[in-house]
């Protein structure tokens, strides 16, 4: 979708978390780490049971430097998708942490 108008969407309820994470979506896969970690915090505080925001929180972390601040990020994100029965976001979660070499807690 196109991020300019998920921005429009945002910007008319900007306490929606399906808008953050379509926004912060849509930025990470254009690339933009920076802007999609400011959508991908408010949706990971915005539910605790969220897996994917925080997977893709820590990816994008990982994206700016910012990998010690990844950890806890896919850590949450794995043990949530372990608990729902997510086997694609947690073998990904997995793999991120063993890429930073960090334990899956």
């Amino acid at each position: 979708m196109n991020i300019d108008l998920l921005r429009e969407r945002l910007a008319a309820d900007p306490h929606n978390p399906l808008f953050h994470f379509s926004l912060g979506q849509a930025l990470s896969q254009d690339a933009q780490w920076s802007e999609a970690i400011e959508h991908l915090q408010f949706c990971s505080q915005s539910r605790d049971d969220w897996m994917l925001p925080r997977i893709m929180l820590g990816k994008a972390l990982i994206e700016t430097g910012e990998r010690e601040a990844a950890v806890p990020y896919l850590q949450e994100g794995l043990r949530l998708a372990e608990v729902q029965h997510h086997e694609d976001p947690a073998d990904e979660a997995r793999k991120l942490l063993a890429e930073l070499g960090a334990e899956e807690a």
